[in-house]
């Protein structure tokens, strides 16, 4: 199902808690797949005198090796595995960091609804302080938690009872919403009341609607009236 910005039928009224992916969600993937899969094996072959090309498979494969677990975001466990500063190479590229087109609005729409604002986020603590500094969004939230900070990514089950124990939301009157299927379904699976999919997740690509979840294009869909329908 996909919405891009019509009123898509929500009560603003049912939610209390605003529960927002950062990376592809508020920010444009396009930082996050240059970054992995164009720069870092650039500087990956250049270290090992190989192709870009089997430089970019040989990261893919190690990307996959340990995905779905802590070290799949850590900045400091790939600074050690390939012997490049990753954070550095972050910073170096910070240019590239951008909110999408819509995000500060949707969030200024949030805070003048009184709801609060939480950003759960996969990334590791170095990258998000960087994404904070390039953009600010910490300006617009009441928090901001990562994935180290509750010992497992979001795709994971038992991300979900910790994180309600660090910020005390209501999953049944809470709005979750991510580009992440994964995510969302171990939302959905711990009783989160209201999921949408974010299609556009990267300015360089287009949309990606989900199969399983309501996709909306740009949040201006949640955006028409306190009541949509």
């Amino acid at each position: 199902m996909t919405a891009g910005n019509q009123g898509i039928g929500f009560d603003w009224d049912c939610v209390d808690d605003v529960l927002l992916d950062v990376d592809g969600t508020l920010l444009d993937r396009h930082f996050d797949n240059f970054f992995f899969e164009e720069e870092l094996p650039r500087r990956y072959a250049a270290k090992h005198g190989l192709m870009v090309e089997e430089a970019r498979e040989r990261l893919l494969a190690m990307y996959r090796a340990v995905e779905g677990e802590l070290d799949w975001t850590d900045l400091h466990y790939w600074t050690r595995v390939l012997d490049i500063d990753v954070v550095a190479l972050t910073k170096e590229l910070d240019h590239l960091i951008a909110f999408h087109p819509d995000s500060v609005e949707f969030l200024r729409h949030l805070r003048a609804q009184s709801k609060r604002i939480y950003l759960l986020t996969s990334a590791h603590a170095a990258g998000v302080e960087i994404k904070v500094a390039k953009t600010g969004v910490d300006r617009y939230v009441d928090r901001i938690v990562n994935a180290f900070q509750v010992g497992y990514l979001k795709m994971r089950p038992e991300f979900w009872p910790t994180c309600q124990r660090l910020i005390g939301f209501d999953p049944s009157r809470s709005l979750y919403i991510d580009d992440d299927e994964a995510c969302l379904a171990a939302a959905q699976h711990y009783g989160i009341g209201y999921l949408y999919h974010r299609s556009k997740s990267s300015s360089r690509q287009p949309p990606q609607p989900s199969s399983r979840y309501e996709s909306i294009e740009s949040f201006h869909a949640l955006m028409g009236n306190t009541t949509v329908g």
